[in-house]
């Protein structure tokens, strides 16, 4: 009996060690990992490409210092004022920095400088006839005067503050500051035959004023088209559009006699325009 025991006991004894190493094992609770929340804040550097419209340049509130010069301007001969428009392509690049006020969504705030390449070059020519002679009494004979105006803008670049609102990815913000440009202007009134200038004056120096406007952001997501494109292994890629306005305030050029072009002239002269562009930054620091 006692035999018969421990073999029954033995027997259970294996029994359950067997089942039990047939019983699945216990896994360990999955680590939890945080998907960080993306932010604005940081600094980058991208390049822009866009569209010049309603380029202007100005030519207001011309003068002559000669009676003969002012009576040309009173007949017609002469414009008192003139715009020149003008339209192109303009593409360059820009660097900046953004701070996000709380993570996700929030206020964004920050500081941007641009520069770009601008190919607005127009030249106008204008052919003015009048039968009033210079004492400005009516003749049978026609006096004609050609007058040329060429605006121009080389590059624009801009130092403007930037703020607005992120909705996670994307980031709606308005924009302004200071504005400069090369701009390149002329002004020349032919003699008599048509032919022979008479009057030439030039602005070809670097003018300052201001930029406003607004636009839209969007940093893509990692496994995107553009994040494809992230040479410089940037925190993240994002993609804008925006719309500014720009104004290089104005300045008084002389305009004075060649080819013995009696006395001269001066003219008010200005250059502003907007603008439509597209661009891809590259945005460093904090994810």
């Amino acid at each position: 009996m006692k035999k018969l025991l421990a073999s029954l006991t033995g027997f259970t004894a294996l029994t359950a060690a067997a089942s039990a190493a047939d019983l699945p094992r216990r896994a360990p609770p999955p680590i939890f990992t945080p998907v960080p929340v993306f932010t604005w804040t940081g600094a980058y550097f991208g390049i822009n490409a866009g569209y010049v419209f309603d380029g202007e340049t100005r030519f207001d509130r011309t003068v002559g210092n000669l009676s003969n010069n002012n009576a040309a301007l009173v007949t017609g001969l002469r414009p008192f004022a003139t715009r020149v428009k003008n339209d192109g392509f303009t593409g360059g690049g820009q660097i900046g920095y953004n701070y996000q006020f709380g993570a996700g969504s929030g206020i964004v705030v920050g500081v941007e400088a641009d520069a770009a390449y601008t190919d607005l070059d127009r030249l106008q020519t204008l052919s003015n006839t009048t039968n009033l002679s210079a004492g400005v009494t009516p003749s049978a004979a026609q006096f004609t005067r050609v007058n040329q105006y060429r605006g121009g803008l080389d590059f624009l670049g801009t130092v403007r503050g930037r703020i607005g609102y992120a909705f996670d990815r994307f980031l709606v913000y308005g924009t302004g500051g200071f504005a400069y440009g090369g701009v390149n202007n002329q002004v020349v009134f032919y003699g008599p035959n048509t032919t022979t200038p008479f009057f030439v004056g030039r602005q070809n120096n670097i003018e300052t004023g201001y930029a406003y406007g607004g636009g839209i952001e969007y940093a893509v997501p990692t496994d995107s088209f553009f994040s494809r494109l992230n040479f410089f292994n940037s925190s993240a890629v994002t993609v804008k559009v925006e719309y500014l306005h720009f104004e290089l305030g104005s300045r008084t050029i002389a305009i004075p006699g060649v080819n013995g072009g009696p006395g001269a002239y001066v003219a008010r002269v200005r250059n502003e325009g907007d603008l439509v562009r597209a661009g891809i930054n590259y945005k460093f620091g904090t994810f």
